[in-house]
Formats: structure tokens, C-alpha cells, sequence
């Protein structure tokens, strides 16, 4: 099962230098305004030369993210050229607090301060270069100012690197999600596809056995050689079923299959051969089941309703397993709860239910991490197993917490249709 997701954004993106490009030509524009406002009267009268340096000044701006301590340096320059030929300092001002910004978020501490340094020198420079002008004010300026706006730049530099160190871990986590979820769910299918085998096994098994009946008696007893043809032809239909929904399970996307290791033989398994010819567990052994729960001190009731009849072996294979998870669920999660087990033998559908009353209520059924609303969690790898096996043969399976506390694990799986109709109960 491959895990997709799907983002949908509307946004419009513009490269950075285009955008330094508008923000350089916002500065001059607002510097060529101010350059008509000397409120003094003190400064020389912007010309066509100072008119044509201040765009020169802020027009650095332009690559302050490439280079933010060279464009610094020469707007700085430019600046010390403009204040000496007696024009109004204060118009460039903007785009040099643009600039210690820019080296404040991208670069080191130590090349902070000397940039710092060096606009103070030129704000120096400036006030006394001005005629009357307050020193104190001047000193004031370059006190607060540019640290102020340094104070903010290495908050930005710093946000952005816990931005870009979340979005990092935030992708390797998704990753490493759904790499795990990949393998939970190819685990189990492969434990599947074992269980499987050993049902077709069986019905090989059976079959050739038949056939030795049917060849041995073929012509001193032909009701029973018909008998064992008959028998073999059963057989090998349910044996192609059971092998097409082992290939079923089996056939994953080209991305998962590298995920699927190949299963060793039954030797190193520790299996023999006449441990391969045992049939699967079904639901005749689900007493066994009940009673070691019961021994462990979980007190089951087990109901059976309708006509016990012989199903496919796969089917009462899948319907054991979920049972058995279930009741052991119980067993690891709310080992003092009372639990209901349900077996419904209907016309058309076996219907299981597994409900526990939360015992005491202070454990639970359900495996930690488990949302009842998305059977799959990592966490929850026993239900990930229950839900495809359910699938497996055309089931369906719903877990969750029950609104008067406890947990509840349904399942119902598609039989053939029973000769009679006709309902028992019983309690065992």
C-alpha cells in the first residue's frame, strides 16, 4: 500500500532578485522625494549630481542578499562622497538601515558589529558635517538605531534556519512514516502469504491422496473413485481461490516491492513436512482460544448464533486470527474486562464481534497511537494485520471505542449461502 499525499497551493512566487530589484527602486524613489525636504536649509540644494548619486547609493540594494557586506560598504562609500559634497545626509538613511538589516539576517555576529561600526562612523561624520547640529542626538542615533534594526535582522536569520531545520525534519519524518507504515503492511501480508501456503499445501495434499483412492479403486469400486474425483475437483477449486487471493495480496506497486524480503524455507523455519500438512486453525478451535484467555483471568462469553456449518479454509483461517488478536488485545489492554465474543453464522455473511467493557477503565483494548477512524497508525500493528486479512477475503472489519467505554472489533466476511435457515444459540 503506498502512501500518497497531495498538496494543493495557490501562490505566487517571485525570485528574490526581482524582488530586491522593486524594494531598490521603492528606496530611491522615496530618497529622490526626500531629497526636496531639507528642513534646515543648511545643505547644499539637490542637483542633478546628487539627484544621480543617491541613485547610485541605494541601486546596490539590488544584490544585498548575494553580497550583503560589500553593498553595505559602498552605499556607505557613496554616502561619505555625498555628505562631503554638502548634501542633506538623512536621504540615504533608509537604504542604509536596509543594508546592516541585510547583514544582520545573513551574516556572523563579529561582521554584524563591524557594520555597525562603520554606520556609525558615517552617521558621525554626517553630524559633524553639519553646521549646529546636536551631537547628542547624533550619538543617540547610532546607539539605538542599527542595533535596534540588527536586534530584528538576527531574529529573521533565526527563524528562518528554525524554519528550514523543521520543514528538513518534517520531510525525514514523513519518510520514515510512511517507510514504516510500507513495512507494517508488507510484513503482514507476507505472514499471510506463509499462512496461505500451508492451506494450499493441505488441499495438494488432499488432492493427491484422492487420486491415489480414486486410480487404487477405479475399477473394483467406482462409487468411491467417483466419490474422490468429485472430492479433487472441490478441492482444486478452492485451492485456485486461495491462490489467487495469495497473488492478490502479494502484488504491490514497483516501489514496494524492494521492501519485501524474500521468506525463508520451511527448514529454517523449523517446520517439517508433516507440520506442512496440518490444516490451518478455524473457528472449531476457537474454544481453545477462549479457555486460555479465561485462564489468564479474562472473563469471555462466547455466543454462537445460527448453523455451524464448514467453511472455506482460508475464510476460518481469517476469522481465527482476528479473533485471536482480538481476545489477545484484551488480554494485553484491559485484562479485567468482561468480554462478549459473537460468532452470527448468517444466509450469506459470518459476522464476528469482539466487545469488552473496559474493565476498570484504566486500560484499554485499543494499542497506543490507534485512531479508530484510520485503521493503518504504525502504532497499531495488529489491527493493520485484521484489516487485511478482512480485505483479503472480501470483508470488511471496524474497530474503535464504544460510546459506553470499552472496545468493540467487528468483522464480516461473505460465505456461500446456507441449505437451511434455521437459528440456535448457545453459550459455552
Amino acid at each position: 500500500m503506498r502512501a500518497r499525499t497531495v498538496r494543493s497551493r495557490l501562490s505566487i512566487t517571485l525570485p528574490t532578485t526581482v524582488v530586491d530589484a522593486i524594494l531598490a527602486l521603492s528606496y530611491i524613489v522615496v530618497s529622490l522625494l526626500l531629497a526636496h525636504e531639507d528642513p534646515t536649509g543648511d545643505w547644499r540644494e539637490t542637483d542633478t549630481l546628487g539627484f544621480a548619486l543617491i541613485v547610485v547609493i541605494n541601486l546596490p540594494l539590488i544584490l544585498r542578499r548575494r553580497a550583503p557586506v560589500p553593498v553595505l560598504l559602498v552605499m556607505l562609500a557613496l554616502q561619505v562622497v555625498y555628505i562631503a559634497l554638502g548634501y542633506w545626509p538623512v536621504v540615504n538613511s533608509l537604504g542604509t538601515l536596509m543594508g546592516i538589516y541585510t547583514v544582520a539576517a545573513h551574516r556572523s555576529i563579529r561582521t554584524m558589529v563591524g557594520c555597525v561600526v562603520a554606520v556609525g562612523a558615517t552617521w558621525l561624520y554626517a553630524g559633524l558635517a553639519a553646521d549646529g547640529g546636536s551631537m547628542t542626538t547624533v550619538l543617540a542615533q547610532i546607539l539605538v538605531i542599527p542595533p535596534g534594526i540588527c536586534w530584528f535582522g538576527v531574529a529573521a536569520r533565526r527563524l528562518s534556519e528554525r524554519n528550514a531545520q523543521y520543514a528538513m525534519l518534517t520531510a525525514r519524518l514523513a519518510r520514515e512514516q510512511e517507510a514504516r507504515a510500507r513495512r507494517a503492511v508488507t510484513d503482514e501480508r507476507v505472514r499471510i502469504a506463509r499462512e496461505l501456503h500451508d492451506v494450499v499445501a493441505h488441499h495438494v495434499s488432499v488432492i493427491s491422496v484422492q487420486a491415489g483412492l480414486a486410480e487404487y479403486v477405479l475399477t473394483s469400486d467406482p462409487p468411491t473413485a467417483e466419490a474422490a474425483l468429485r472430492t479433487i475437483g472441490e478441492t482444486t477449486r478452492e485451492t485456485l481461490d486461495e491462490m489467487r487471493r495469495m497473488l492478490m495480496l502479494l502484488r504491490a506497486d514497483e516501489g514496494d516491492t524492494s521492501d519485501v524480503d524474500e521468506a525463508p524455507p520451511d527448514a529454517a523455519r523449523g517446520r517439517t513436512a508433516d507440520d506442512r500438512l496440518d490444516p490451518a486453525p478455524g473457528l472449531a478451535r476457537l474454544g481453545e482460544v477462549v479457555r486460555r484467555i479465561r485462564a489468564a483471568g479474562v472473563d469471555v462469553r462466547s455466543t454462537t448464533l445460527g448453523v455451524a456449518r464448514p467453511l472455506s479454509p482460508g475464510i476460518e483461517l481469517c476469522a481465527y486470527r482476528i479473533v485471536q488478536e482480538a481476545l489477545t488485545n484484551v488480554l494485553k489492554h484491559a485484562r479485567t474486562a468482561r468480554v462478549d465474543l459473537v460468532v452470527d453464522f448468517g444466509p450469506h455473511h459470518l459476522r464476528i464481534t469482539v466487545t469488552d467493557d473496559g474493565g476498570d477503565g484504566t486500560a484499554s483494548t485499543a494499542p497506543q497511537g490507534f485512531d479508530p477512524g484510520t485503521i493503518g497508525g504504525v502504532a497499531a500493528h495488529g489491527l493493520i494485520g485484521m484489516s487485511e486479512r478482512a480485505k483479503l477475503y472480501g470483508g470488511t472489519l471496524v474497530a474503535g471505542r464504544r460510546p459506553t467505554g470499552g472496545f468493540e472489533v467487528g468483522l464480516v466476511l461473505p460465505i456461500p449461502a446456507e441449505p437451511t435457515t434455521s437459528a440456535e444459540s448457545g453459550d459455552a
